[in-house]
């Protein structure tokens, strides 16, 4: 009953936008049902054993996902390093503060051309395209995160004798984890933005931002909606997926803040 009452906008939007698209026979904005069967077309007509994925599918999909997930994984790593060593030194981070502030501010697109001539290889432009918009918001975060550990947590590590490698691991990384999976969880959408961007503007020839534009060029109205769609259904079940994890990872968080 709770999922009907969530989700009941979803086939109303879709119930309008099929009658208005057969009423208006508008090729650059196909009905549902059109880009459902161009979907399936495209990428979900190929035989059971490969999970009726087409070629399509495997040459274009799974690419962008790589690069996707290789770029967050990434810039996951690198932006908590540096989180925590700049939440755990006030002087560094007042030091490095106006570089992040001025990176965080220059829109990761713009910076496409910029790593097309420095790095002159197309995976390495995808992937500097996505770490660099994905970083800041899982290095801000971690930040936050580990200044705001609770200084009696800190006193108590004392007390005990916790060497640095243990604060980290028994103290500061579970108190912190709320903040570096907030952060975490929106670059992973941003993530997807950007795999589509550098796609469209880094050169390749293949994904599902490559397919997207060989459709505009081929004034393929159902080709250009269909990873359009495509795009916000995987978005929808990567974010989904994650929060998943993040309850099960953090649910001595949520039985903490019930219980306090």
């Amino acid at each position: 009953m709770r999922s009907i009452t969530r989700f009941w906008l979803v086939p109303v939007v879709l119930g309008v936008w099929e009658l208005v698209g057969y009423v208006t026979q508008d090729t650059d904005f196909p009905p549902p049902s059109t880009i459902v069967v161009r979907m399936y077309e495209l990428w979900f007509s190929g035989p059971a054993g490969r999970l009726f994925l087409t070629d399509d599918a495997i040459d274009n999909i799974l690419p962008s996902l790589g690069r996707m997930f290789s770029g967050w994984i990434l810039a996951a790593v690198v932006g908590i390093l540096l989180g925590v060593l700049l939440g755990r030194s006030r002087a560094a981070a007042d030091f490095v503060n106006p570089l992040i502030e001025f990176g965080r501010a220059v829109p990761p697109p713009l910076l496409v051309p910029v790593f097309v001539v420095v790095l002159q290889a197309v995976l390495a432009t995808q992937l500097a395209t996505i770490v660099f918009g994905v970083i800041w918001p899982v290095l801000l975060n971690t930040i936050d995160g580990v200044r705001a550990v609770d200084r009696t947590y800190m006193e108590t590590a004392t007390v005990f004798n916790l060497s640095k490698a243990q604060r980290l691991r028994v103290v500061i990384l579970p108190a912190a984890s709320p903040k570096i999976f907030a952060g975490l969880r929106l670059s992973l959408s941003l993530a997807l933005i950007l795999m589509v961007i550098s796609e469209l503007f880094g050169g390749g020839s293949d994904g599902i931002g490559y397919q997207l534009l060989v459709a505009q060029r081929s004034f393929d109205g159902a080709g250009v909606w269909a990873p359009i769609v495509l795009l916000g259904v995987l978005g929808y079940l990567v974010n989904s997926l994650f929060v998943l994890a993040e309850r099960r990872v953090l649910v001595w968080h949520r039985q903490a803040t019930r219980n306090p």
